[in-house]
């Protein structure tokens, strides 16, 4: 088999093919009908071809040419069709458009009638009809074919050449090919084989601009779908594919040159291609540029929404439940852009919205005020904050201030909102991907519609943690019942003592085992509120007092024990307004859970000062410290604990929903090996000078 055969065939294969596709999804158009029989047509012309190289003979001669002239003149109708619309534009040129259609046909048709003629007349072994009448046949409908091309691109607006380009391309292409053939043959009176055979692979390349251009109509109702992934594969198979032809032709002509090195060299040359072009392949930098090429040029919408959905869905239902969820909510919503990872921040029980997961980016944890800037515009509007845009037109986003954290995020691309009922609970910012690229309307329209999707996963899994939460809160309620009982059988035993006190109190033994038992008895009872204490206490009336007694209270009531705390106030003694037990509790706790993560020669130390309107306590230790992924997700959690069953997990807990109820602010820093830091930021409490020149206020009840 020649190659001449092998083009041939290989362009009716693809014509074929392209004909099931189109008479598929033919939907009675006019316009699809002319397109499908050129294209069918053009296939069987081709099988002719093939034909003729294998069998010869005239009757095979006598298929190809006539087919040839009908191909030809299909396509003119086809061409002749979509020239309708521009009839209208045409204004005193109209008729040209409505009788110039009718001769190049009549004018196609006669000569395919001639030519006909003259073939039968020579298989008849009878002279022609007309003597050297198929070069100039056959050059003259090339050249109205390219004037039909030219005069339709002339026509078509700017706008709408998207959608025909790849037809003109095409169609171009077999009408210029077929000029340079048959003006080569007129010139040198025969035609060359070479170019001839090459003339089957040339019409095979514009099989798939002819798909192209029938997927971008719709309107000729011929609805030809070619999947993203076909033509990414399909893309990488026929670059890999010369890649290696090219490789080969290389290899050949070193060994051919190499001498005695020859073989060796070509072997080591072919094993460096391959590497190369496997590394190629398995590039994402490469990968990503490549879909951002085929789906800007070859595509009218840059997704495959159904795709794009599906694998949306697995992702967010792939993997195990929990917070995990998180992550693969970035990776997601992260992926449809082809960005390189993101962060993800949610908000919480005040408002703020904290930094809760991240994937492939440096892990950020800043904290958005539920009063900031990028807040408000989130709720005030759906946009998505493109930071290269912001950057260049700032005044597109209307006074936008955006956090100064995000500076500090590497490669930050685009701020996305995250909404669940049209309520902002969270935002994600986007890395960059690793192609440059530009987003537009679909890409936003899709990260909002994928967004609300991944919302609801995201509410879903807050309402676990909270039904979670109240579980252990029931059970927790549950316990305390035992823990009544234990209350119960404690008054009993002192109900007794002093019932017989009256008795026995001159006996000094019995004196002794009373001692004893209240002396148990307290001890007991101070375990039973240790683990009893929770986020709620029994009401009781708040005070003006300074804060520094609350301080020097809650380190008395922990000097027995190593680190000795240390407490230095500066400045003037601020006033504060709370429950001065419950505060230096809360305070004593801290100091506690200090002492516990400090060895007997480290250090305890209490500092407080006024700042700004506020009162700073820190509570800091060279203790053992905690990991970042620890305070974020279950310091402040109830029932997380790391003291194992000595402790119920709930003191850190209680201690920050105390300081919010004062309007204050607790917030920790730790280093695993270094030591934690606890700050507290509480309100000062101003009060007036009375007549007297002495403060008012400092006991009484407020």
């Amino acid at each position: 088999m020649d190659i001449g055969t092998i083009g041939y065939s290989f362009a009716a294969l693809l014509f074929f093919l392209l004909s099931v596709l189109l008479f598929t999804s033919w939907r009675g158009k006019l316009e699809g009908a002319f397109l499908l029989s050129a294209v069918f047509i053009t296939a069987l012309w081709h099988v002719s071809a093939v034909i003729w190289l294998q069998l010869g003979g005239v009757w095979s001669s006598s298929a190809y040419v006539f087919l040839e002239n009908a191909r030809n003149i299909a396509w003119f109708i086809f061409l002749f069709r979509l020239l309708v619309p521009f009839k209208m534009q045409a204004g005193r040129d109209a008729r040209l458009f409505t009788f110039l259609p009718g001769l190049v046909l009549i004018g196609a048709s006669l000569m395919l009638l001639l030519e006909t003629i003259n073939v039968l007349l020579i298989a008849a072994q009878q002279g022609p009809l007309i003597a050297d009448l198929e070069l100039p046949n056959h050059l003259g409908l090339a050249i109205i074919g390219l004037i039909l091309i030219e005069q339709l691109f002339r026509n078509t607006r700017l706008e709408q050449r998207w959608k025909l380009k790849y037809l003109y391309f095409g169609i171009g292409s077999i009408f210029a090919y077929d000029f340079l053939l048959y003006a080569d043959a007129f010139l040198f009176t025969h035609v060359d084989q070479d170019l001839w055979n090459a003339r089957g692979y040339v019409n095979a390349l514009v099989v798939p601009m002819l798909a192209v251009a029938a997927a971008r109509n719709p309107g000729w109702s011929v609805k030809v779908f070619v999947s993203r992934k076909v033509v990414f594969h399909t893309t990488a198979l026929v670059g890999a594919g010369i890649y290696l032809l090219f490789m080969s032709a290389i290899g050949y002509y070193i060994r051919y040159y190499g001498g005695t090195w020859g073989k060796a060299a070509q072997m080591v040359f072919f094993f460096l291609a391959l590497a190369t072009l496997v590394a190629l392949l398995f590039s994402s930098h490469l990968r990503s540029r490549t879909k951002v090429f085929l789906n800007k040029h070859f595509f009218r919408y840059k997704y495959d929404y159904r795709e794009e959905w599906l694998r949306i869905i697995h992702t967010l239902s792939d993997g195990e439940p929990g917070t995990q969820i998180r992550e693969r909510v970035i990776k997601a919503l992260a992926d449809l852009v082809d960005s390189g990872g993101g962060l993800l921040w949610m908000r919480d029980e005040s408002g703020s919205f904290q930094s809760v997961s991240h994937w492939q980016a440096a892990e950020c944890h800043a904290t958005l005020s539920a009063d900031s800037s990028l807040a408000n515009f989130f709720k005030d509007r759906d946009w998505i904050v493109d930071l290269d845009e912001y950057a260049g037109y700032p005044d597109l986003y209307e006074n936008l201030q955006l956090p100064g954290w995000l500076e500090e995020i590497q490669y930050a691309w685009l701020l996305l909102p995250i909404r669940h009922h049209s309520e902002l609970i969270g935002f994600m910012v986007l890395i960059r991907p690793r192609a440059p690229r530009q987003i537009n309307w679909e890409d936003r329209d899709l990260l909002k519609t994928a967004s609300q999707q991944a919302a609801s996963y995201l509410a879903l899994l807050k309402a676990s943690e909270d039904l979670a939460r109240a579980n252990q809160f029931e059970a927790f309620n549950r316990l305390s019942a035992f823990v009544v009982h234990d209350l119960k059988n404690l008054v009993a035993q002192l109900d007794l003592v002093v019932t017989n006190a009256a008795r026995h109190k001159n006996n000094p033994a019995f004196m002794e085992d009373a001692i004893n038992t209240v002396d148990h008895a307290a001890t007991k009872m101070k375990r039973l509120l240790a683990q009893l204490r929770q986020g709620r206490f029994s009401k009781s009336s708040s005070r003006v007092f300074p804060l520094a007694e609350a301080l020097q209270e809650a380190v008395r009531g922990h000097s027995g024990f190593l680190p000795v705390p240390e407490l230095q106030v500066s400045g003037e003694a601020g006033l504060v307004v709370a429950d001065k037990d419950r505060l230096s509790a809360v305070i004593g706790h801290l100091i506690k859970n200090a002492q516990e993560a400090t060895a007997d020669d480290g250090f305890v130390r209490l500092e407080m000062d006024e700042k700004g309107g506020e009162l700073w306590v820190t509570i800091s230790d060279n203790g053992s410290g905690m990991e970042a992924g620890f305070i974020r997700d279950r310091l402040f959690q109830p029932f997380e604990t790391t003291k194992g069953n000595a402790g119920m997990g709930i003191g850190v807990y209680e201690s920050r929903e105390f300081i919010r109820s004062l309007g204050g602010v607790i917030t920790v820093e730790s280093e695993v090996g270094r030591g934690t830091v606890f700050t507290l930021r509480l309100p000062v409490h101003n009060v007036q000078p009375s007549p007297d020149g002495m403060r008012s206020g400092a006991v009484a009840e407020v």
